[in-house]
């Protein structure tokens, strides 16, 4: 098992005087990561609900057209 740098827990989270600063850091470096990941996941739904806002546009189009198509195939019989 290494060995501890530190005498005791105490120590260890004290962080030689410096725990203001070290703790601070992951703390932020933390909040950061998260925030990185919740805007990406929020960006991500985004896109998606673009793709399938697009294929609903289209699909209505083409059945449009195809509406559209047959009712003069339908003038052009009678």
């Amino acid at each position: 098992m290494p060995e501890l740098h530190f005498s005791s827990w105490n120590a260890f989270f004290a962080m030689g005087g410096y725990s203001l600063f070290v703790w601070l850091s992951f703390g932020v470096t933390f909040a950061l990561l998260g925030l990185l990941w919740w805007f990406s996941q929020s960006g991500h739904r985004q896109i998606l609900k673009g793709i399938a806002a697009k294929q609903a546009r289209e699909f209505r189009v083409q059945q449009q057209l195809l509406q559209q198509s047959e009712q003069q195939k339908q003038e052009q019989s009678a």
